[in-house]
């Protein structure tokens, strides 16, 4: 199965990893730079759904590999080698970010570190605990006599279980929404970022999912009533999450979950769909797939090229409705900053030391 999906990683997955990248930037120039905001963007509230979510998603599509054994050795292996790359170069970027951008270094870190955002460097903090949790697992599982569908699906109901509590304010004090007391342990997830891995972890499993069993998951989208449910479901689950909000307490969730899974779903479909157009012997899919090989060095460095531009964000609050020039003008100005992050990159990567310490490559 492992040779199966090694040749579309390299081509068309690659590809998916670059355009997701380019709608995290692109949200945070309308974020930050533009200074927009949920209820005066027109596309930012449609992009939020599925964009984290998309990125975890592939994450965990490639975190699985059908060839690896399980054992103390390779465990800590594993573990040593992603605390390495991913805590080492977000503490560098971090601290060079509250330094440059804000105009009191040590204040800006305390409150940066309160916040489970983290300054936006929580990315590859949440998926290092993403990792050690599914590599803890699949040790666990791998000692099992019997290989089964069953572990893998309890703890993607776990964890949807534990991504619900955080939009249920009744009960719980971690919960958006929540007017209560603060508690112990609401700080403890903000301060940790755990609260982070809460809301995303799921993707991350279902992608994981969607590896293990690739030959049923192809089946099953090439199928041909597939599609067009998906989509009728996600218009449906779309609408109801950013417009009719028809559903209340426990149940308000449930449209903004569906049209999550499903929008990433079909993003999927589509770059596999459409796999000869993301091939490195065209532009765009050999520009996309340098940027998904870039997606480390993109995040961590493009913070640090953002545009101050609040006069945009107040032109949109105005006039809402300019959904395409609203996407446009921050895809355009994502591409620039990624243009400029990749050049830092290169000049960087001159150094061995730095480009085994600040982008784990050797």
């Amino acid at each position: 199965m492992e040779n199966q999906i090694k040749k579309p990683r390299l081509e068309w997955l690659d590809a998916l990893r670059g355009f997701t990248m380019i709608l995290v930037v692109a949200n945070h120039v309308a974020g930050m730079g533009f200074g927009e905001t949920w209820k005066g963007s027109s596309c930012m509230p449609f992009l939020v759904l599925f964009r984290m979510p998309l990125f975890f998603f592939v994450s965990g599509f490639l975190a699985y590999k059908a060839a690896q054994v399980w054992n103390l050795q390779n465990l800590g292996s594993l573990l040593m080698k992603k605390i390495k790359v991913q805590t080492i170069p977000t503490i560098v970027f971090f601290f060079l970010a509250m330094a440059i951008l804000r105009p009191h270094f040590w204040p800006a870190v305390q409150e940066a570190l309160e916040l489970p955002t983290k300054g936006g460097y929580w990315f590859t903090i949440v998926l290092l605990y993403m990792f050690i949790a599914y590599y803890l697992f699949s040790y666990l599982e791998s000692k099992l006599k019997v290989r089964s569908w069953i572990p893998i699906t309890l703890f993607f109901i776990v964890s949807l279980g534990i991504y619900e509590t955080c939009y249920l304010p009744k009960y719980f004090s971690w919960a958006a929404g929540y007017r209560g007391p603060k508690t112990d342990i609401y700080y403890f997830l903000r301060e940790s970022s755990l609260i982070q891995m809460m809301l995303y972890f799921p993707f991350f499993l279902f992608g994981n999912i969607v590896h293990r069993y690739w030959e049923r998951a192809q089946r099953i989208m090439d199928s041909k009533w597939f599609f067009p449910i998906l989509i009728v479901v996600i218009i449906m689950a779309t609408l109801d999450a950013l417009k009719w909000h028809t559903l209340r307490m426990e149940w308000a969730n449930l449209p903004q979950t569906v049209a999550k899974f499903g929008l990433l779903t079909i993003t999927f479909m589509y770059f596999r769909f459409y796999k000869e157009y993301f091939t490195k012997f065209s532009v765009i899919g050999s520009s996309l797939q340098y940027i998904g090989r870039r997606t480390l060095d993109i995040y961590l460095i493009h913070f640090l090229f953002m545009p101050d531009v609040p006069q945009i964000g107040e032109y949109f609050k105005a006039h809402s409705s300019n959904f395409v020039i609203d996407l446009m003008l921050s895809v355009t100005m994502a591409l620039i900053i990624i243009g400029f992050c990749i050049i830092a990159s290169n000049i960087l990567r001159i150094s061995p030391f730095f480009k085994k310490w600040l982008f784990g490559r050797s």
